[in-house]
């Protein structure tokens, strides 16, 4: 064997061993990958969600106006019919009575209405609150993924702890949105 057949050698032996010590690098960041691809995918199918319950909060709000128009038109016609005067006193009572017993029903009708809507703005807070926490840990993964990749430019390890560090936190910022989603149903 000659010195350069050995020295060919040694340095693809030593070539082997830095790709091997560098392949956890690159099974992290794949792994990174999918957790970015997963993350986002959840974080806008919450953001779906929210402008979805945004929109049921916005039609129910316009539904609680369209009553509490009726209501205010009801009470108008009540207070007419209050100080008009009639020739036919129990005609003009009879249907007063009707208006003011509309007008309860009314009265309740708008309550009910109002705190549907209510409501369904509850969801949309819930919902941007879990997409937020969603966007948060695409981001930290985001972060994590391009620092470790430092890692294989440079061969030093220190990116790769920092990268993992920043993986953690986006790993358990999207983790957490179960907390908010459990949290929230025991809470009703």
């Amino acid at each position: 064997m000659e010195a350069n057949e050995a020295q060919e050698l040694k340095e693809h032996a030593e070539h082997s061993s830095q790709e091997s010590t560098l392949r956890p690098v690159a099974f992290t960041m794949s792994l990174l990958a999918v957790l970015v691809a997963v993350t986002t995918v959840l974080g806008h199918r919450t953001h779906t969600e929210a402008v979805l319950e945004q929109n049921k909060a916005t039609d129910q709000w316009n539904f609680y106006q369209a009553k509490k128009i009726r209501s205010n038109d009801t009470a108008l016609a009540e207070d007419l019919l209050g100080v008009v005067a009639l020739s036919d006193k129990a005609a003009a009572s009879k249907v007063l009575e009707g208006y003011r017993e509309h007008q309860a029903k009314w009265n309740e009708d708008v309550k009910q209405e109002q705190e549907k809507a209510e409501a369904f703005e509850a969801k949309v807070e819930e919902a941007e609150a879990r997409a937020n926490r969603f966007d948060l840990g695409e981001a930290l993964l985001e972060i994590g993924l391009v620092i470790t990749s430092v890692t294989l430019l440079t061969r030093s390890r220190i990116y790769w702890y920092l990268g993992m560090v920043f993986a953690v936190g986006g790993i358990a910022s999207a983790v957490s949105v179960l907390f908010l989603k459990f949290g929230g149903t025991l809470a009703h």
